[in-house]
C-alpha cells in the first residue's frame, strides 16, 4: 500500500511539473538572428521554467499570421514581427493585446514601460525587442562601389544583378530615394497616386536586373555566391556575415530604413498565458542587450550600457541622419492596396 500511495505521488509530481512547464511555438526569422534570440531568450527561457518551445522560421509579412487567425486554427504561440506590419496586424484583429503594465524592471531599477524606448511599447499588441534596419551591401573587390540608393538604381555605372525582398516595403521607399525625393518627404509622396506610379516607374529602370528573395538569410548568400553584386539586407545579417564568416562585405547605410521588430501573441494563440511569461522574460535587460551579437539595438535603455563599445557604431542608430524610419501607420493605411499593386507589377512583361 505505501509502495502505491508513493508511486502515485510520484506520478502526480510528474504530471504536476508537466503542466506547469507548458509549451510555445515560436516563430521568427532564421539565420544569425534566430540563433542570437535562441541563445539569449530561448534557451534561457527553457532552462528556467522547462518549457518545452519549438522554434521554427517563417518569411515575415502578415499573409501566414492572417491565414491562421482567419481559419481558426492558430498554430502559433508567439510571433516576431517587424513593425511595420504590426500596426495593420494589430488593427485588423490579428494580435492579441499585451499587457504592457506587466513589463518587470530594467536591471537598474527603472520602471518597465520607462525603461523601453516609447515606440517598443507604443502600439498595444507587441514589446520591442530590436531596433534593426535595412541596407545594401556589396562585396569590397567590386570595381565600381555603390555609395548611395541612386547607385543601386545605376546599372550602367555599376552592371550587375541586384537582390531584392519580394515586397513593396523599402522597395517603394528607395525607388522614390532613387529618383531624388527628399528623405522627408518620401511617404508624402508615396501616399499619393502621382508617387505610387513615379515608384513603380523607377523599379521598371532595373526590373530585368533584380533577383527576388524571400527570407533575409537568403542575402549574404546571394553576395557571396555572385548571384547579385549588390543585395538589400538586414544590416545584421551582412554584419553577422563578417564578423564571423569573414565575408569580404561591405555595408552602406545611404537610404536606410529603421525600425523595430518585436514580440507578439497571435490571436486565438491556445497557449497565451504561457506566451504572455516568456515575452515578458524575453524583453528583460540582459536577453535584449544579446542581440548585440548581430549589431541589432535594444529597446530598453538599461540594455545599452551593456552594448560593447566595438559594436556601437555597426548600430543602425549611429546612422540615422542617412535614412528614415519606417512608417508602420503608411504601411498599415496602404499595405493591402500596394500589396496587389506590387503582385500584379513582378508578373508583369
Amino acid at each position: 500500500m505505501k509502495k502505491l500511495k508513493l508511486s502515485l505521488l510520484v506520478a502526480s509530481s510528474l504530471l504536476s511539473a508537466n503542466l506547469v512547464a507548458g509549451e510555445l511555438t515560436v516563430v521568427s526569422f532564421g539565420g544569425a538572428y534566430g540563433a542570437a534570440q535562441k541563445k539569449h531568450m530561448i534557451d534561457p527561457y527553457i532552462k528556467e521554467t522547462g518549457t518545452k518551445i519549438l522554434f521554427e522560421d517563417y518569411s515575415g509579412g502578415v499573409a501566414e499570421l492572417k491565414a491562421q487567425v482567419e481559419s481558426k486554427n492558430v498554430k502559433w504561440d508567439v510571433i516576431d514581427i517587424e513593425y511595420i506590419d504590426v500596426e495593420r496586424a494589430c488593427s485588423e484583429g490579428m494580435l492579441e493585446v499585451f499587457p504592457h503594465d506587466k513589463l518587470p524592471k530594467g536591471d537598474d531599477g527603472k520602471a518597465g514601460k520607462d525603461d523601453f524606448i516609447p515606440a517598443a511599447i507604443g502600439n498595444e499588441c507587441a514589446v520591442g525587442n530590436i531596433v534593426w534596419s535595412i541596407i545594401f551591401a556589396h562585396k569590397n573587390d567590386l570595381k565600381t562601389k555603390p555609395k548611395t540608393v541612386a547607385d543601386v538604381f545605376d546599372t550602367k555605372k555599376i552592371p550587375g544583378k541586384r537582390a531584392f525582398r519580394k515586397r513593396p516595403q523599402v522597395n517603394l521607399e528607395w525607388a522614390l530615394m532613387a529618383d531624388g525625393v527628399a528623405l522627408k518627404d518620401i511617404y508624402k509622396v508615396l501616399g499619393t497616386e502621382k508617387g505610387v506610379k513615379q515608384a513603380f516607374a523607377k523599379l521598371d529602370t532595373i526590373k530585368k536586373d533584380i533577383v527576388w528573395f524571400d527570407s533575409w538569410s537568403q542575402a549574404p548568400q546571394l553576395l557571396n555566391d555572385g548571384g547579385a553584386v549588390i543585395v538589400q539586407s538586414a544590416n545584421g545579417r551582412i554584419y553577422s556575415a563578417i564578423k564571423k564568416d569573414k565575408s569580404d562585405f561591405n555595408i552602406v547605410w545611404d537610404g536606410q530604413v529603421y525600425d523595430l521588430d518585436g514580440w507578439a501573441i497571435p490571436k486565438g494563440s491556445k497557449n497565451k498565458e504561457e506566451a504572455i511569461k516568456f515575452i515578458l522574460a524575453a524583453t528583460k535587460t540582459k536577453p535584449l542587450a544579446g542581440m548585440q551579437d548581430v549589431a541589432y539595438g535594444p529597446t530598453r535603455k538599461s540594455s545599452e550600457s551593456l552594448i560593447a563599445e566595438e559594436v556601437k557604431p555597426q548600430l543602425p542608430s549611429a546612422h540615422l541622419d542617412k535614412g528614415i524610419k519606417a512608417s508602420a501607420e503608411f504601411w498599415a493605411d496602404n499595405g493591402s492596396q500596394l500589396g496587389e499593386k506590387f503582385t500584379a507589377w513582378l508578373i508583369k512583361k
